[in-house]
């Protein structure tokens, strides 16, 4: 039986080797974090090293990052009225792109008749002058844009998006689990106030995230109630194991960064270039700059789910989207929001690399979409 061929990344990675050996290393421990003996010390030295670790990797002070259970749970959390920053009033509505991930649709905690939706292009980029009309017709607005989409990867023009927040006395949440590792990402350079980042997505643990913050950043409303830990801003016992793998693999992927975003394009843009010529495939979001990682295509007539089948039955993982949606059988809200059709959006197959994807998988996954393209869609 061949190897089977991963390209499924975006959905979540491998476990890196340094993450289990963090972790293993944790599982050892006794100590409660939140002790003050010996064992406890250890487990929290763990924990804030962690702690500083990603703080470093983008840009932000260690005692900013709150550790949370996923970046579901970071994004629920960072959606909060009442958030303000060093100057300015507390935000009281919500503004989001119309491109962002299901946990940042659902609002969080801001009540449905305070959200509103930014529009995006056809390529799927967030309208700004769209942004700027709606931060002019209300009270101050906490705005979430992605920095990267997940289905895409259609890079969103952050930087940009803050300055027109912060001159309207708003706030940015940038949801940036598909950035890191993949494209530099820095708090301040990109003037967010607050971000969400995921372990999983980088070669860490399932069921850890974090949302950090930026210095001055305040009115943040703990999700869950209890003890102390995070300093007060999310309770509950630290995720030891958890937090000790998200801190190794994030050390990891912005070690390798350089080397992986251009290996990455090379593999990507050879893919695209063979999609393009079988079955008159089509690449979604190609005319804007992207991940290095990412590929959305379709073609005539193609039905994303028996692709997908057909992909796994030729030993290949791609999905048709968000591995948070792709089980629904309606079409991405992404490719919708882009203004495509139904029957287009229904036919998108996402392929996704990562860190050890080589050519090899690349000739696998284009010899699968020849012999699937020919079955597929004949006649």
């Amino acid at each position: 039986m061949p190897t089977r061929v991963y390209l499924d990344w975006n959905a979540t990675t491998p476990l890196r080797a340094e993450a289990r050996s963090a972790m293993l290393a944790a599982w050892d421990l006794v100590g409660n974090p939140s002790s003050v003996h010996a064992e406890g010390r250890e487990a929290r030295r763990l924990v804030e090293e962690a702690r500083a670790t990603l703080a470093a990797a983008v840009g932000a002070l260690p005692r900013n990052v709150v550790f949370t259970s996923a970046g579901t749970e970071a994004n629920a959390m960072a959606l909060s009225p009442g958030l303000r920053g060093s100057s300015g009033g507390p935000v009281e509505r919500l503004l989001v792109s119309a491109v962002e991930h299901a946990s940042v649709l659902a609002g969080g905690r801001f009540p449905v008749d305070r959200i509103g939706l930014i529009q995006v292009t056809r390529s799927g980029v967030v309208d700004l002058d769209h942004l700027e009309t709606q931060l002019k017709d209300g009270p101050p607005a906490l705005v979430s844009i992605m920095a990267a989409n997940n289905e895409t990867g259609a890079l969103q023009p952050v930087a940009e998006a803050a300055r027109v927040v912060h001159e309207a006395g708003g706030l940015l949440h940038v949801d940036a689990v598909q950035a890191l590792g993949k494209i530099p990402f820095d708090i301040k350079s990109v003037g967010a106030d607050l971000a969400t980042f995921s372990a999983h997505k980088i070669g860490g643990p399932k069921g850890i995230g974090a949302l950090v913050m930026a210095e001055g950043v305040g009115g943040l409303e703990p999700v869950l109630r209890g003890g102390g830990q995070e300093l007060n801003r999310r309770a509950g016992t630290e995720n030891v194991a958890g937090i000790a793998g998200f801190g190794a693999a994030a050390k990891v992927a912005l070690q390798a960064l350089p080397e992986d975003v251009k290996r990455m394009a090379t593999l990507r843009d050879r893919l695209e270039n063979g999609l393009r010529g079988i079955a008159g495939a089509t690449v979604f979001a190609d005319d804007v700059a992207r991940l290095p990682n990412t590929v959305l295509f379709t073609a005539p007539g193609l039905k994303a789910e028996t692709a997908v089948i057909g992909f796994d039955l030729e030993g290949i993982a791609v999905s048709s989207g968000s591995a948070c949606s792709s089980g629904k059988v309606q079409p991405s809200h992404v490719l919708s929001a882009m203004g495509y059709d139904p029957a287009m959006a229904q036919g998108a197959v996402r392929l996704s690399l990562g860190w050890s994807t080589g050519p090899e998988d690349i000739n696998r996954a284009l010899e699968a979409w020849r012999k699937l393209g020919n079955t597929l869609l004949k006649g």
